[in-house]
């Protein structure tokens, strides 16, 4: 008899005297209300560490049973969190079937598909963030994997909500054990039926597990008296030896967001390459490989590794459940070591445990992923590891995060959904606003880089509005002209396969102009998303590896609004060159733009320096989206660059009406463009920099020392003025009514305008450099 079974009269009693449960389960007590024993797995590599392989063997026998259930019908697997992740991987290996576990981490850029509850486990929430939701439509049956098969009620609940979002005729669970009474595996069939479904159960071995009366309360009262005993103290300063970059990038750690046979295979070959790694330090011949809560999968494939050439090796994890320690040989859980949460979870932090950990093993092998890999992981865990052995190898692998989604219009942004895919996180409930002059002295001062706040957003009195719409008026067909001109030369000369990317926000309006020349004048449905770049920081990475997820990396076409010094221009060039070596893609950074004063790009629609209205404003001819926002402190890895959506700003945008305005002008000047393309394309288009040269010169001639501060071109100057703490404005003596909002907004704030013979530009906004000795640099950040 067991510990449990002496005490309380608790008995495992096997359905076939040939397969004996205690075979594969022990009887534990648990800190639980919701139900006093734990069914502690021998095979499991869970709580108890076991021979990895034992654990895969049989995992695969598992997977061998299902398999003959099915019949040859097609599957997909789903393991259950946290217990059964390692087991799930298993028998979807043995049936070469695509698999997703549940989780309870949380990840910021995942989308929830499905949720559940699992009534008597202690961290009960559920949920399913599979990468591409088909995931679970990929077969004819569903196998729902789980440690133990106890009343059913867990995989009955998880069946209700997935066969509400992805229904299926038939439903096979599968489990270690199997402990159903008569009356649960009669509700079973009776929720099956209310379905319209089969579900059948398929198990290792089964039988039940019986109690006295007052068992609950007994063990409760026993369990309340029970103190965790520490395990054995060894050398509290092992050494510690921790492994990046072994296990290879690209390779998934686990099925949190999908896994497919050929992720198994990939996981196989590196787990062999990481174990051979880990094998060259290993200082003893008694190693045990820990998992950490859901990662149990891969730990286990390591151990499997090492195996081959170290005289014992056993493989458990890191566990949620709290369960009571007594140390007696007929007791499984033996020793406990308690430490706080490491990895973000979708209920917050809390304590978690090892069980089983003893001075007898000399190395122990921490398998975590980056995401886990976090200070309370090296303070909390390693800590207490490195006084039970003589060396702690901790082994850090590649976190596989899902890319997020688009968000569109109407719910962010107020463009139509297909005009524009946003690749932003969604900011709007976030504090990030801050008076203009206090983000210059931040960003100046080296406190604060500018794209991790935002400016206030300046709203336009009626005179303002009013130059706007005259402005507009004026302009719209001389936009459209340059729109049609760009619009032609990148048909021309990248394909009618084109994907425009906009540098968000400036670029954005373009890009929806682009879309909607080729869509009226070819029947062209160019895909269009919008992009962050920040200077200083490169282009958003994530959105990059959404694209490249997408489309042909070689077909996306970058589209801003104007060039200046191509300030932009050289950081997208950087960037993608950056981001092309690391993902070993081809996307192309030129850069294609509606103005080009600067002399930056090679496409461009015209090299004038004129008014592009969109430049007067702020959110509200952006689709009330603000400028983007990069800032670690809120956003996490994995995700967008993030920007708000101004939803209290409805009632003066005119976001619409800017664009419409324009589109309303393409047919009269569709035989200009015509005309007037063949002579661009044609023409001389070899980027000059002049726009740098002249912002050189200007730079040196006001004592001013640093490029950043000099802002050319109406647009740039525009920008200086609504946003920035404006010095001066230059203005060239010939400039017309195209800087009549500059000239006003000037005058608003007290800024001189000099005029300027020779100057390069239309004008030239001056950002006040008092704020710090050198002001910002390139970078964004202040120059010493």
């Amino acid at each position: 008899m067991s510990w449990v079974g002496d005490r309380f009269g608790v008995e495992l009693r096997p359905a076939d005297p040939g397969a004996p449960l205690e075979d594969l389960v022990g009887l534990a007590l648990r800190r639980n209300p919701r139900r006093a024993h734990l069914l502690v797995s021998s095979v499991l590599g869970k709580h108890v560490p076991a021979d990895p392989r034992e654990v895969h063997g049989a995992g695969l026998r598992l997977g061998e049973r299902v398999r003959e259930r099915l019949g040859g019908a097609p599957a997909v697997v789903l393991g259950f969190a946290e217990t059964a992740t390692g087991l799930g991987h298993c028998v979807a290996e043995a049936l070469a079937a695509p698999y997703l576990h549940s989780t309870r981490r949380l990840v910021p850029t995942a989308v929830a598909y499905a949720g559940f509850e699992e009534e008597h486990s202690h961290a009960t929430g559920h949920q399913l963030l599979p990468d591409d939701p088909a995931l679970l439509t990929a077969g004819d049956v569903l196998v729902l994997v789980d440690d133990e098969l106890s009343t059913g009620r867990t995989a009955l609940n998880t069946i209700a909500a997935l066969h509400a979002v992805a229904p299926h005729r038939r439903y096979l669970i599968a489990a270690l054990v199997d402990l159903r009474s008569d009356a649960d595996q009669a509700a079973m069939h009776t929720f099956g039926e209310r379905l319209g479904a089969t579900i059948e159960a398929v198990a290792l071995a089964a039988g039940t597990v019986t109690w006295p009366a007052g068992f609950p309360e007994h063990a409760a009262r026993t369990v309340a008296t029970i103190g965790d005993p520490a395990a054995p103290a060894g050398d509290p300063s092992a050494e510690l030896v921790v492994l990046r970059d072994v296990w290879p990038a690209g390779v998934r750690e686990s099925g949190r967001h999908g896994f497919g046979p050929a992720d198994t295979a990939a996981a196989r070959e590196a787990a062999a390459l990481t174990a051979k790694v880990v094998a060259d330090g290993v200082v003893g011949e008694r190693v045990l490989v820990l998992g950490t809560e859901e990662l149990m999968y891969a730990p286990l494939l390591i151990a499997l590794g090492l195996a081959d050439g170290v005289a014992e090796v056993r493989v458990s994890s890191t566990t949620r459940s709290p369960v009571p320690a007594v140390d007696d040989p007929g007791y499984p859980i033996r020793t406990a070591l308690t430490f706080a949460a490491h990895d973000p979870a979708q209920d917050g932090p809390g304590p978690r445990y090892v069980y089983n950990v003893d001075a007898g093993f000399s190395d122990i092998v921490l398998v975590v992923d980056a995401d886990g890999d976090t200070r309370p992981l090296r303070e909390g865990l390693v800590g207490q590891l490195r006084g039970v052995c003589r060396r702690v190898h901790v082994v850090v692998l590649p976190t596989h995060r899902p890319l997020p989604p688009a968000l569109h219009g109407p719910a962010f942004g107020s463009y139509a959904a297909d005009e524009v895919s946003w690749l932003l996180t969604d900011l709007s409930d976030v504090a990030l606003e801050a008076p203009t002059e206090e983000r210059e002295e931040a960003i100046q001062s080296g406190g604060a880089h500018y794209a991790e706040s935002l400016p206030v957003e300046y709203q336009p009195d009626a005179d303002y509005q009013r130059l706007f719409e005259q402005a507009l008026d004026a302009s719209a067909a001389r936009i459209a002209h340059a729109v049609g001109v760009v619009t032609e030369i990148v048909l021309a000369e990248r394909g009618t396969d084109v994907v425009l990317a906009s540098l968000a926000r400036a670029g954005t309006p373009v890009g929806i102009l682009m879309r909607r020349w080729a869509q009226r004048v070819h029947g062209l449905d160019l895909p269009h998303y919008a992009v962050s770049i920040v200077r200083g920081r490169g282009i958003d990475t994530v959105a990059l590896r959404h694209l490249a997820a997408r489309h042909d990396p070689r077909t996306v076409v970058f589209v801003d609004g104007w060039t200046g010094k191509g300030a932009i221009a050289r950081e997208l060039a950087a960037a993608v060159a950056a981001v092309n070596a690391e993902l070993g893609v081809a996307f192309d950074p030129a850069l294609a733009v509606l103005a080009d004063p600067g002399s930056c790009v090679r496409t461009f629609g015209t090299r004038d320096d004129f008014l592009v209205p969109s430049a007067c404003l702020n959110s509200t001819v952006s689709g009330l989206v603000s400028r983007t926002v990069l800032n670690p402190r809120i956003l996490a890895p994995g995700q967008f660059h993030g920007a708000k959506f101004y939803r209290e700003l409805a009632a003066a945008d005119v976001s619409n009406a800017f664009l419409d305005a324009v589109t309303g002008r393409f047919a009269e000047v569709a035989d200009g463009v015509a005309r007037d393309r063949p002579l661009v394309q044609q023409g001389e288009r070899t980027p000059t920099w002049s726009g740098w040269a002249e912002v050189e010169r200007i730079s040196e001639r006001y004592g001013i020392g640093d490029v950043t501060l000099v802002k050319p071109g109406v647009g740039e100057t525009t920008r200086v003025l609504l946003r920035r703490v404006p010095w001066a404005v230059l203005v060239a003596p010939d400039a017309g009514a195209d800087l009549d909002h500059v000239r006003l907004l000037a005058r608003r704030r007290g800024v001189a305008v000099h005029e300027v013979e020779g100057l390069a530009f239309s004008c030239v906004g001056l950002i006040h450099p008092r704020f710090t000795r050198g002001a910002t640099g390139a970078d964004g950040q202040a120059v010493s």
